[in-house]
């Protein structure tokens, strides 16, 4: 295909904050956009696929001099942990991961900041404020609890009373309504675009952007005004165009942002920062919309929030090393719900490995591809389907962003082929009607090539094994998925 006629996808994570090491919430997020990307590349698109950290404000200035380490060399070390995980999760290997402390990135958020000042939606002002740490972000009297934040009740709220730059957040009610009543599909799902609609028709607030360097040096400093640096959250959802190489490389951000219809995958707890304030932040730079917003629910362990405390945290580096990346890739996107809350243990996830990858989709490979080579079945030309065709099996479903439903599709193809081999025997009709078990068998050779394509998004080197085993109707030497105890 040629390359200016290519369809283009730009796709994103949110940057997760490095005050701890990565978790399975921020593994899930990743994975599930991946599969949106390598969907998107299978059907011959342009894609960029953005992922990095979040490595500015407050508590990271806390953590690193609780650690006695400069703040940069804090980061460094946490952002290296989370870098290392995107392969671990087998992840596309040109996924572009930014850092918010990049060069290119510090220049980025500046220029962005000069554009939305020079278009009037930035003043300075004096104030009084509840700011929670735990959020970076400014709370009213009704977002607290008792006076703490229902988020972070263990940390007091700290009373903000300085000079600070504001963003005329108020100026983009109208704006913002006419964007959601002309793009009904921009908030996934739809129960998450009602909130955030309800949000905005409530009225908007003006609010801070910056912090006093004097009370929290670490920040990118404010241009022209060296006495404040911004907050953390205005400057880390530049990072979308700044991984872009915005304001420079405008080509690339013609090509990836303007023409990409830009996915971003976010948290529960991101939908206001990514679905009202980016929007109105792009607007006062006079910069085009994201297409969607994909917004996740949360991942608890045994009923509850995941803490190190309560020792209920899961690491996905450990369930990687134990089952392997594609088990993981498998349990979080067919067992985590798309968009609600989820309860994830480790005793779940071995119950679901054990149940549908070791004994389900583990043995059937193994079973269909010993009968077809201990038989002798020329299965040659089975894998020669239309690509196009198989791919429509799951196509709406994946542009839904209903990962779920999309892989019960493929593990229904499995209980069916199971079926059909308890049904149909070939192993037993082969010594009385050889035609007819062949026949079986290319049937299920070629049922079992359309899995391994289907799986392709979803858990790639799987896939890349099941194709592998039938194109050169090849016995594996093991099951894909040994059981564990």
């Amino acid at each position: 295909m040629d390359e200016k006629k290519k369809k283009i996808q730009y796709i994103t994570t949110t940057l997760p904050y490095v005050n701890a090491r990565p978790h399975i919430g921020f593994a899930m997020e990743i994975i599930r956009a991946d599969v949106f990307a390598r969907y998107r590349k299978l059907q011959e698109y342009d894609v960029f696929f953005n992922t990095g950290t979040d490595e500015h404000g407050m508590k990271i200035w806390e953590k690193a001099r609780e650690l006695g380490k400069a703040p940069q060399e804090y980061v460094d070390e946490l952002s290296s942990a989370f870098k290392e995980l995107v392969p671990q999760l087998g992840i596309s290997p040109d996924v572009h991961f930014v850092r918010t402390t990049d060069p290119q990135h510090i220049r980025a958020a500046q220029a962005f900041w000069e554009r939305v000042r020079e278009n009037g939606y930035i003043y300075k002002k004096n104030y009084q404020a509840k700011y929670c740490v735990g959020c970076e972000a400014v709370k009213t009297d009704s977002e607290l609890d008792h006076g703490r934040c229902p988020e972070h009740p263990n940390r007091e709220i700290e009373l903000i009373d300085e000079e600070n730059y504001f963003f005329k957040f108020s100026a983009f009610q109208d704006r913002l309504l006419t964007f959601y009543k002309e793009h009904e599909d921009f908030v996934v799902p739809r129960f998450r675009f009602n909130e955030i609609i309800a949000f905005v028709e409530r009225g908007l607030q003006d609010f801070p952007i910056s912090r006093l360097k004097e009370k929290m040096p670490w920040g990118i400093p404010v241009p022209g005004d060296e006495e404040h640096v911004m907050y953390v959250w205005f400057d880390a959802l530049v990072n979308y165009i700044s991984t872009l190489g915005w304001p420079d490389n405008e080509g690339q951000f013609q090509r990836y942002w303007v023409e990409g219809n830009p996915v971003q995958y976010a948290g529960k707890d991101n939908l206001r920062f990514q679905s009202a304030i980016w929007q109105a932040m792009l607007m006062a730079a006079e910069i085009p919309q994201s297409r969607h917003m994909v917004i996740d629910g949360f991942i608890t362990s045994g009923g509850q929030k995941m803490s190190k405390s309560l020792g209920n945290v899961i690491d996905p580096f450990e369930l990687v090393k134990e089952y392997g990346t594609d088990a993981l890739r498998y349990y979080l996107l067919r067992h985590v719900n798309n968009f609600e809350d989820s309860d994830v243990t480790v005793e779940k996830f071995r119950e679901a490995y054990n149940a549908n990858l070791a004994k389900g989709l583990g043995n059937l490979v193994q079973r269909i591809m010993k009968m077809v080579t201990s038989y002798e079945v020329n299965i040659s030309g089975v894998h020669e389907e239309h690509s196009e065709e198989i791919l429509s099996f799951h196509h709406r479903h994946i542009e839904a962003f209903d990962y779920v439903t999309a892989m019960n599709e493929i593990w229904r193809l499995v209980g069916d082929l199971d079926a059909f081999i308890a049904k149909e025997k070939p192993f037993k009709k082969i010594k009385e009607n050889r035609e007819g078990a062949e026949k079986d068998l290319r049937y299920l050779a070629k049922e079992l090539y359309r899995i391994g394509y289907t799986l392709q998004a979803f858990m790639p080197k799987t896939a890349e094994k099941i194709m592998r085993y039938v194109t050169e109707a090849k016995l594996p030497e093991e099951s894909l998925f040994q059981r564990k105890d």
